[in-house]
C-alpha cells in the first residue's frame, strides 16, 4: 500500500526567476493543463522560508541557485486554498501565507523539470508572463519586479 504525502503547511514561498533582459521563467503544471506559474512550494518542516525557496528551485527546475542570488523581498501575501487543494493540508486550515522571493539567472541556464509535476516551461516577456499565470499573487511579483526592473 503507498504511503499517504504528509499534510502541507500553510506557508509558502513563490520565487519569480528572471533574466538580466526581464524575461520570466514560467513553468507550465502537468494538471490542470495550461496551468503556469513561477516556482512555488510548501515550507517543510525545520525550513526557513528562503530555504523553501532554494529548494522548490531546485526541485522544480534543477536550478541550484548560488548564495546571495535569492532576493527576500520581505513581502508576503495570505490567500483562501482553493477548495480542491483543501485535501492536503490539515483539516480546518483554509489559508496560506506565500512569501515572495526573485532570483536572475542567465536565459540559457539550463531547466529540468519534474515530469510528474510540470510538463514545460518557458521564457516570457512580463506583460505576457503576468496575464499567463493565474494566481493574482504571482502575478503582483511579476509586475512588481518590472517596476524595479524599470521595465514597466
Amino acid at each position: 500500500m503507498p504511503m499517504a504525502k504528509p499534510l502541507k503547511y500553510p506557508v509558502s514561498a513563490l520565487v519569480v526567476l528572471y533574466s538580466g533582459d526581464g524575461g520570466i521563467l514560467l513553468i507550465e503544471r502537468t494538471h490542470p493543463k495550461g496551468f503556469w506559474q513561477s516556482v512555488t512550494g510548501s515550507l517543510e518542516p525545520g525550513e526557513t522560508v528562503a530555504q523553501t525557496a532554494k529548494r522548490e528551485v531546485w526541485e522544480e527546475t534543477g536550478i541550484l541557485l548560488a548564495d546571495g542570488q535569492l532576493q527576500d523581498r520581505h513581502d508576503s501575501t495570505v490567500y483562501e486554498i482553493y477548495h480542491h487543494w483543501r485535501h492536503r493540508y490539515p483539516k480546518g486550515v483554509f489559508e496560506n501565507r506565500e512569501h515572495v522571493f526573485w532570483a536572475e539567472i542567465p536565459r540559457d541556464t539550463p531547466v529540468v523539470l519534474q515530469p510528474e509535476e510540470h510538463v514545460s516551461y518557458g521564457w516570457f516577456g512580463l506583460e505576457e508572463a503576468a496575464e499567463k499565470v493565474f494566481s493574482p499573487s504571482n502575478r503582483r511579483a511579476i509586475l512588481e519586479l518590472g517596476r524595479f526592473l524599470g521595465k514597466r
